[in-house]
């Protein structure tokens, strides 16, 4: 579960992206509302995945703790970068325009990573999809 929602992230961080994008090109200050908006929903779900992902660690064997190590610390990493993306965010209208896109830029490639590591972590043993063979 903490895969997908850390996947889900990447649509509001892509979105993140593109409204800094339009900023960028119409100085319109609506977009970086919305990018900022669009940061904090982010932040969301991916603390409620670091959050998750954690448990999980915790609760998992040896033998899997260096794959999920590596993907709760990109987690952890994406939270931090999300968190200065919204500082960034938080400044007046025009001053956060060299650095908003290149930190939401950040923001979203390492989210991405890690919902990529996330997805692709190896099946506790005993449990098959629905429909597989076992």
């Amino acid at each position: 579960m903490h895969a997908n929602l850390a996947f889900s992230t990447l649509p509001l961080y892509l979105g993140a992206l593109l409204c800094d994008a339009a900023y960028a090109r119409t100085a319109e200050v609506q977009w970086s509302n919305f990018a900022s908006w669009l940061i904090a929903w982010g932040l969301v779900f991916n603390g409620l995945a670091l959050i998750w992902a954690l448990v999980a660690w915790l609760l998992s064997r040896r033998e899997r703790w260096r794959h999920r190590t590596s993907y709760l610390l990109m987690l952890a990493g994406s939270v931090v970068l999300a968190v200065v993306n919204a500082l960034v965010h938080a400044r007046d209208a025009w001053a956060t325009m060299p650095a908003a896109p290149v930190v939401s830029a950040l923001v979203f490639l390492l989210a991405a990573a890690a919902a990529g590591v996330g997805l692709a972590a190896p099946r506790p043993l005993g449990r098959t999809p629905a429909g597989a063979a076992p």
